[in-house]
């Protein structure tokens, strides 16, 4: 996963010349004192900085863009990582300077389509992920305080809803998944694995009214056994053994 990138603040206290009008001013600098430009400083006409462009690679090209807000607080810094002309990360910050959220295009298509989100302390909480590439965000992954994945949502349907939920240990391994098979926003069946991450459980609501009314038990991965609540009484009344 991609995380926080760091950024070209190199100073910019020497420019070599200033270029623009009486009422805005762009200031270029030579960092790696090659002849060439590869910083530009875009001030305005309180003489606030509004942007700074940098080609960080010294190829002609801008890579790096910071905008700033007043007093040249820092808002949000883009980058262009595979050096194709067009920006694919965007970084996010708070009054603080810290990174607050992270958007990506994660398949170079022009479009965002990763969304990082962190707390206070620049820990990740949350990923968003538009797996299909149609500007519906389907994939929510959450993360606890250790920064590991605690529980993931999808809309794997693309109908708006999520209609699959799943939950991990503390070693990121999947102990149970829930699904919404017939679309009302609630869980009617749940699969449990064990620390291999093979099912060793499924329960059904087989008739949607909130109540598990079939369990299958798994041993090696391989059914071993239903339990059945034929009259929905909340009582097991059958049971098979495979």
């Amino acid at each position: 996963m991609t995380r926080i990138q760091s950024l070209c603040l190199a100073t910019l206290g020497a420019f070599l010349f200033a270029s623009g009008s009486a009422n805005a001013t762009v200031n270029e600098a030579d960092s790696n004192f090659d002849g060439k430009p590869d910083q530009w400083e875009h001030v305005d006409a309180n003489g606030q900085t509004t942007k700074i462009e940098h080609d960080g690679n010294f190829d002609g090209q801008i890579d790096q863009i910071e905008y700033f807000g007043p007093n040249k607080t820092l808002l949000r810094v883009e980058f262009d990582n595979n050096n194709d002309k067009k920006m694919d990360h965007f970084q996010y910050y708070d009054s603080s300077k810290k990174v607050i959220r992270i958007e990506r295009d994660s398949k170079n298509t022009g479009k965002v389509d990763w969304k990082e989100f962190f707390n206070s302390d620049e820990k990740l909480e949350r990923v968003e992920i538009d797996t299909d590439q149609n500007g519906s965000f389907d994939l929510v992954q959450y993360y606890n305080a250790n920064e590991k994945l605690d529980r993931v949502e999808r809309d794997s349907k693309g109908t708006g809803k999520v209609d699959l939920w799943s939950w991990f240990d503390a070693s990121e391994k999947r102990t149970k998944t829930a699904f919404d098979t017939n679309a009302d926003g609630k869980p009617d069946q749940w699969q449990h694995f064990d620390s291999s991450e093979q099912i060793s459980k499924v329960e059904y609501d087989t008739n949607h009214d909130g109540n598990v009314d079939r369990w299958e038990d798994y041993s090696g991965g391989k059914l071993s056994k239903v339990q059945l609540d034929r009259n929905f009484d909340g009582k097991v009344d059958m049971t098979q053994n495979k």
